[in-house]
């Protein structure tokens, strides 16, 4: 049976999560602060790789990566949005031999969104996927995780499409265990990544939840700049193992 981790249930985390609550977290490396002390708290043992969807969960991934002394490394994805609407997720596609492309059944029928539509955005998503490990990894090798504990990060869930499609590619490189880590999501996005997870650790989950942004008070669009130092920096910090 899977772990789901919604949130400290000590007296202090539920404390602090109530307070939280309130404008929750004030930018990115507040929120990996915090995941990163839930993380911390598992005990998590044996090899360990944390992977940022960038670019939003790098700066998080960033402060669990140092937490936790693991090795941080990108797994790259590009969500297909809905033609009015970009933000919306119709489908994601995650770099690989062949690409892997996988559909929001919830989204898939809006007006202008069918197969063929979807088809013909995978070229400009892929070059993008290729843009980013160029600019971001600048030929750095990716890190293996065939045996090990898989910590996946984002800054947050909101339809978590683009989230299942990564991990379903992860999947294939066989990690011992998979963990997705986010601050913040909505219920049932969160409880839906049961069935492709082995735990999930959120710490908020709003009800109604509205946007990913309104439980930040920076929410800033990162630029690549942002991104790279992040990375170097994490990577930089004197991993364990």
């Amino acid at each position: 049976m899977n772990d789901f981790l919604w949130g400290d249930t000590t007296p202090m985390g539920i404390a602090r999560n109530a307070a939280m609550a309130g404008h929750t977290f004030a930018d990115r490396t507040h929120a990996g602060r915090a995941l990163a002390d839930e993380l911390l708290a598992l005990g998590l043992t044996g090899p360990l790789v944390v992977l940022a969807l960038p670019r939003g969960g790098v700066p998080v991934a960033a402060e669990i990566a140092r937490a936790l002394g693991a090795p941080l490394d990108l797994l790259l994805v590009r969500k297909i949005g809905a033609p009015f609407q970009p933000e919306l997720a119709v489908a994601a596609v995650v770099e690989g031999s062949p690409p892997d492309v996988v559909i929001n059944e919830d989204t898939a029928n809006l007006p202008g969104v069918d197969e063929a539509w979807i088809q013909a955005q995978l070229p400009a998503a892929l070059r993008e996927i290729e843009r980013r490990r160029g600019v971001y990894l600048a030929g750095r090798p990716q890190q293996p995780v065939k045996g090990a504990t898989v910590i996946v990060v984002d800054d947050g869930i909101a339809t978590g499409t683009t989230l299942r499609a990564a991990l379903r590619a992860l999947r294939r490189r066989h990690p011992a265990r998979l963990i997705v880590a986010v601050p913040v999501g909505p219920h049932a996005a969160i409880a839906e990544l049961g069935d492709e997870v082995d735990a999930v650790v959120c710490l908020l989950e709003p009800r109604p939840f509205r946007a990913i942004g309104l439980h930040y008070r920076d929410f800033h669009q990162l630029g690549d700049d942002e991104v790279c130092a992040a990375l170097n920096a994490a990577n930089a910090g004197g991993q364990a193992g």
